[in-house]
């Protein structure tokens, strides 16, 4: 009975097909095997093209930009984070001698609570009557109601002082607050640039020799048109005159800088960027200018491109991220890019944004 019942649960044998009936299940197969073959082929995405040297360069171009807008950003948040530790050094300090002098005046009122103390507390009357001498007790009487009126004003004044000096602590837990927030977007512009440097190298890291050859000269061609390791002597073009004698030393201190490299963030001796160079150059010339190439901008007089004179600055692209020093003809020294020097470079080879005499 059990064997009857495994083999009612068998399979039936299958016989291998012949003939006729064989070639058709074969043509059958191969079919099948071809539709499916062509609907995995429809489902496959193309191998997208290598880009081309042209593509790559203007990638190149557009990540070097990127690059300098983030700089501009970063040196801003630079500048803010700079003052914000300023400030909150400067509320340390005075909390700092605010707790000092609290501390004297306190140890001032226990002394003179102590003297009191040891002077005795009879009755005033009392006093007078026992007293040999009415007239010395009288002057003394005077000198304790002068020490009660000065314990009643160092009292006030530390009153003043704790109630200052909660202040201060308050403003300076503000302060650090913010100089936090400021580290922190230092920190995201600083990740930015080297993310958009590193991609730039990647991609020219793609083309041959000629092609980067190429690209350098093509970029040289936007940024000044000199070599890219250009120097003093190749570059400088003898004495520029200049309407004072300030623009004159900004413009003389640029010079000094020609061939110096492009380094983000940097504001000299040895190197710059672009706003870096500038802000230098007028500090050498006695005037103060602010960080960034969007508060340069508004740094003095703003002036048509036709009034353009020595000393000037001229500002690029229409987020105000690039900026240079008109030297006069139609010329401008500048910190151009990753890559290229301070040089002397004509000022139409990038969009025109405005222009600034320094007040």
């Amino acid at each position: 009975m059990a064997a009857h019942r495994r083999s009612a649960h068998r399979k039936p044998k299958q016989r291998p097909l012949t003939g006729p009936a064989a070639r058709t299940a074969a043509t059958l197969a191969l079919a099948g095997a071809a539709t499916a073959g062509s609907v995995t082929g429809a489902g496959a995405a193309p191998a997208e093209p290598a880009p081309t040297a042209a593509q790559v360069k203007a990638k190149v171009d557009r990540l070097y930009h990127d690059a300098e807008v983030a700089t501009e950003k970063y040196n801003g948040a630079k500048e803010k984070a700079d003052a914000a530790t300023r400030t909150v050094d400067a509320l340390t300090d005075e909390a700092a001698r605010r707790t000092d002098r609290l501390n004297t005046a306190r140890h001032a009122l226990g002394s003179l609570a102590t003297a009191q103390y040891r002077s005795g507390t009879l009755d005033p009357a009392l006093q007078l009557a026992l007293s040999s001498d009415p007239d010395a007790y009288l002057e003394r009487a005077s000198y304790l109601d002068r020490a009660g009126d000065r314990q009643t004003g160092l009292l006030r004044n530390i009153k003043r002082q704790v109630s200052r000096i909660a202040q201060v602590k308050a403003r300076a837990d503000e302060e650090t607050e913010r100089l936090a927030a400021r580290r922190t977007e230092l920190r995201e512009h600083r990740t930015a640039i080297r993310a958009k440097l590193a991609d730039a190298r990647k991609l020219l890291d793609t083309l041959t020799a000629d092609e980067r050859a190429d690209f350098e000269r093509s970029a040289d061609a936007r940024h000044g048109g000199g070599p890219v390791h250009a120097d003093r002597s190749t570059t400088r073009s003898g004495p520029v005159s200049a309407p004072d004698s300030r623009a004159g030393q900004a413009i003389a201190f640029a010079h000094g800088a020609i061939g110096k490299p492009y380094v983000w963030g940097a504001t000299g001796p040895n190197a710059f960027d672009c706003s870096g160079l500038t802000q230098a150059a007028w500090k050498a010339a006695g005037v103060s200018l602010p960080r960034t190439t969007y508060t340069q901008i508004n740094a003095g007089q703003r002036i048509p491109r036709s009034q353009l004179a020595p000393g000037d600055l001229v500002f690029f692209y229409s987020g105000i991220s690039h900026v240079g020093l008109y030297i006069g003809g139609g010329r401008m020294i500048h910190a151009p890019r990753p890559g290229a020097p301070v040089r002397i470079a004509p000022i139409d080879q990038m969009p025109f944004a405005g222009a600034t005499r320094v007040a």
